[in-house]
Parts: C-alpha cells; sequence; structure tokens
C-alpha cells in the first residue's frame, strides 16, 4: 500500500475519500470539527504539491435523497476557514456541472463534491456510479478510515476505475498503530471491552483470546457474562441468546491461560434516570426490579491492578452508561488508570472517545482512533474492503 510520498500529485487531479461526517448542534452548526481536523495533514500536503484536490465525503444517513440537512455547505466553510483558502462546493458528486468545476481546478485548489449519500449507488457500490466518481481525476486517495470497512463505491469500487491510488496519512497512522496495539504488539497486551451488547463484539472477543494476556469487560456487555456463571442480574440489559456462548469463552480464555476480569460489584438503580434511587452491590446482591448500570469501586480497584504491567492496552467501549452523570464514575475510573499507564494505549470508539475527551484525556492517550466500527473490524482479524482495495 502506497502513501502520498509516494505519488507525484504535482498538477495532477486527485480524488481523495474523507470521512467528514461530523456531529451537528441544533441551531446547524458544526458541534465538533475533529474529523475535518485530523485530515488537514494529507489536505496540506496535496497542496503544497500543487493537486488539484477533489474531497469526497457522506454525512448522515440521507439514504439516496437529496436532503438539506445533511447538505456538506458548512463543511465547505469550516474548512476554508481552517485552510485559510477557498473551498468550492460542487452541486452534486456526480453531473456535467461537477465535472466542469473539477475540470477547471488549478493547482492548489479545493472542490469538495456535495453528499455522496445522496445517491443510493454510493453504498449499493455500483460500478456506474464508481466510474462517474472515478472520471473526475486521475489518482485516488482514501483518507476516511473511518468508512474503510465498508465496501462503498468510494471506498472500494472507484479503485477499479483509477490505476494510481495510495492512502492518506490519517489511515496510514491509523493502520500503523493497529499493527502496534493488535497484529504485533509490546506484550504484555490488555484488552478492554465494553458497551452495550456482546452479539456486536463476539467476533473481536474470539479474536482477540489468541493475543491477549488480560481481558477486562465492561459496561452491560458484562451482564451476558455474568448471568451465564448463574448470577442474577435482575432487570439488567442480558442476551439471553448468548449465555452458552459467554459460558464457552469464559472456559476458552480459561485454557488459555487468559485473566478474564468480569465486574464484581455495580452502581444499580430501578430505571435509567437522572432522578432515579441508586445504589453500589455487589453482584451477588441486585434487586430483582433493579438493572446494573455502572461498575461499582471495587471493580474499578480490580481492573486498574489487572492493567498494572502489561505494556499495550487496547480499548473499545465504555464500562458502564456514562452519558448520565451518576452512572460516569466507573468509566472515569478507567480513564485514569488508563491514561496514567505506561502502557501503549490505543482507544477506539466514538463513545470511547468521547468518553476520553469529556475527561480531558485525549492528551494522556497514545492514539484516539478515528474510527469504531473499522476499529472493530480489525479487532476482529478482518480486512478493511477500503484498505484491501489499494494493495
Amino acid at each position: 500500500m502506497r502513501n502520498l510520498k509516494d505519488i507525484d500529485t504535482n498538477g495532477k487531479k486527485v480524488l481523495m475519500r474523507v470521512d467528514f461526517n461530523v456531529p451537528f448542534a441544533d441551531d446547524g452548526s458544526i458541534s465538533d470539527d475533529t474529523r475535518i481536523r485530523a485530515v488537514l495533514p494529507s489536505i496540506n500536503y496535496l497542496l503544497e504539491q500543487g493537486a488539484r484536490l477533489i474531497l469526497c465525503s457522506h454525512c448522515g444517513r440521507p439514504r439516496g435523497k437529496r436532503i438539506s440537512k445533511y447538505s456538506l455547505s458548512p463543511i465547505a466553510a469550516r474548512l476554508a476557514e481552517l485552510l485559510g483558502r477557498p473551498v468550492a462546493l460542487a452541486p452534486d458528486c456526480l453531473g456535467a456541472e461537477t465535472k466542469e468545476m473539477a475540470r477547471n481546478l488549478k493547482g492548489g485548489e479545493v472542490l469538495l463534491l456535495e453528499n455522496l449519500r445522496f445517491h443510493a449507488a454510493e453504498q449499493n457500490n455500483e460500478a456506474d456510479f464508481a466510474r462517474e466518481l472515478a472520471s473526475l481525476a486521475e489518482i485516488y486517495i482514501n483518507d476516511a478510515f473511518a468508512v474503510s470497512h465498508r465496501a462503498h463505491a468510494s471506498v472500494a469500487g472507484v479503485t477499479d476505475y483509477l490505476k494510481i491510488k495510495a492512502a492518506g496519512f490519517l489511515l496510514e497512522q491509523e493502520m500503523d498503530f493497529f499493527n502496534r496495539a493488535i497484529a504485533n504488539p509490546v506484550k504484555p497486551l490488555a484488552v478492554i471491552l465494553g458497551g452495550a451488547k456482546v452479539s456486536s463484539k463476539l467476533g473481536a472477543i474470539r479474536n482477540m483470546l489468541d493475543r491477549v494476556e488480560v481481558m477486562i469487560i465492561g459496561g452491560a456487555m458484562a451482564n451476558t457474562f455474568l448471568k451465564s456463571q448463574g448470577f442474577d442480574l435482575g432487570k439488567s440489559l442480558v442476551e439471553d441468546d448468548l449465555l452458552e456462548t459467554a459460558r464457552e469463552l469464559i472456559d476458552l480464555a480459561r485454557d488459555k491461560g487468559i485473566a478474564f476480569y468480569l465486574p464484581v460489584d455495580c452502581v444499580a438503580a430501578g430505571e435509567f434516570t437522572p432522578q432515579a434511587a441508586d445504589k453500589t452491590t455487589t453482584i451477588y446482591n441486585i434487586p430483582k426490579t433493579w438493572m446494573a448500570l455502572d461498575i461499582g469501586p471495587a471493580t474499578s480497584l480490580l481492573y486498574q491492578e489487572a492493567l498494572a504491567g502489561v505494556k499495550t492496552i487496547v480499548w473499545n467501549g465504555p464500562v458502564g452508561a456514562f452519558e448520565m452523570e451518576k452512572f460516569s464514575r466507573g468509566s472515569l475510573t478507567m480513564v485514569e488508570a488508563v491514561s496514567a499507564s505506561p502502557a501503549l494505549s490505543i482507544v477506539g470508539g466514538g463513545d470511547t472517545n468521547a468518553l476520553i475527551n469529556q475527561a480531558g484525556a485525549a492528551d494522556k492517550i497514545s492514539y484516539m482512533s478515528t474510527g469504531g466500527g473499522a476499529f472493530l473490524m480489525l479487532m476482529e482479524g478482518k480486512e478493511l474492503p477500503g484498505v484491501k482495495a489499494l494493495e
């Protein structure tokens, strides 16, 4: 897989897939421009090299329809501010007018195509759509790690029609940290997996059990593992159809000599509201009509001790319902433990990144991945279509 520095882009029309799927505030302004800033190194490098740069991205879920609230117009304006130069917005990602704008670009100029997902053909990876997109340029760059697990037209299909292709700096950096954290980590390796459902992370758990020395499970997904061991979790979220699978995974970890950690206490409440009464209890004593919503202090201490001495930490998913303050302490304690560790720490997933930013600890984490689904797919041991297409 080539990178930007391996190809000559001077005077060439370069189509670069980026991820500008940013969140918006109620007033229509961009509430977090992290994803735009993440690709600035690649954009600035290409412009310095004299490339005629055509950027393409999706935003939101317009499902193949042209919906004004999903227009990239505010993104073009914000990008222009960050670059300190004009950014033209094409009326569409295809069509005669867009082709003309691309054709008239001069070296060092930027054109942003309108939302790719205004066309259903993008997500369907239709060949005609990919061919039309490719016809705008001479070179293709993928710098959108967060969508590289999707075999969409702008991610995979377009590479069938542009022979010169390479990874942007962000994609290259993401894959480098993946190799350092998962493919070839410094041992011992600890993985922290949280979030709501075991089903969404089964593949990651199975694959990582071949690689880790320490596995820590938190969040609502821990409930399924606990119930599989005979604990009564009250009204906690549990995937009853996966109890046997959870038992098998615990047995597999034991057979491999992996230290497999589950909560020993929790913060429980009768309902998930700010007004609900809550209490800390052991997992033996969760009231029948209550639910576990955060790990308790004993579990936090146990998990901190489990991280002592590890050399690499990979974390995906909060260990509690951190979006509500009264159930955030366990997750914030994990942030403290991971950020204080001298180990290489890699974090992936939108919720986990939001948690770390909320705690103000981003500068204490070795690397925060920009892609949740793509990060998880790598943890499952699978190839990313967007990366494979560049090989």
